[in-house]
């Protein structure tokens, strides 16, 4: 992998796993908006703390360079979940009149859409860069034999 690929593959990781982060920590403390949209999604408790597990998973299998890769595989599949809840149930300008959800004011709009947008087209590019990282098949995506060794 060259120096300028392991740069922005550094960066994306650390923009997704600030992302990850930051909305982690508001499904474990229990902040009212929070769980408002999982009441919405049907699954508060349990879904946000299954949700907020999974992406402290990610996150520091995103900051490990062993394990980044698969971070970033866990993310897409983390987030795709989160990009599904807005395109079903929430919408993508979360609008707390028509769900029924004046406490989730300010979430208001579609930063927490844009948000989960960068988390997964992040990710998919940490992978396509670190592609011959992947476990199993990574070896399969070098171009010569040293090159799927990582950093």
């Amino acid at each position: 992998m060259s120096k300028a690929a392991t740069i922005v593959s550094w960066i994306l990781q650390i923009i997704v796993a600030f992302i990850l982060g930051q909305t982690l920590f508001f499904k474990l403390t229990g902040a009212p908006e929070t769980i408002a949209l999982f009441e919405v999604l049907g699954a508060e408790p349990m879904g946000r703390y299954a949700t907020a597990i999974a992406e402290l998973v990610c996150v520091v299998l995103l900051l490990v360079p062993k394990t980044s890769v698969l971070g970033a595989i866990a993310s897409v599949g983390v987030i795709s979940g989160a990009i599904m809840a807005h395109l079903t149930k929430l919408g993508i300008d979360i609008d707390p009149v028509a769900l029924n959800k004046p406490e989730i004011e300010p979430l208001a709009g579609p930063s927490l859409f844009a948000m989960a947008l960068i988390v997964f087209f992040g990710s998919l590019i940490i992978i396509a860069i670190r592609r011959t990282q992947i476990p199993i098949i990574g070896s399969k995506f070098a171009s010569t034999p040293s090159e799927s060794t990582g950093e």
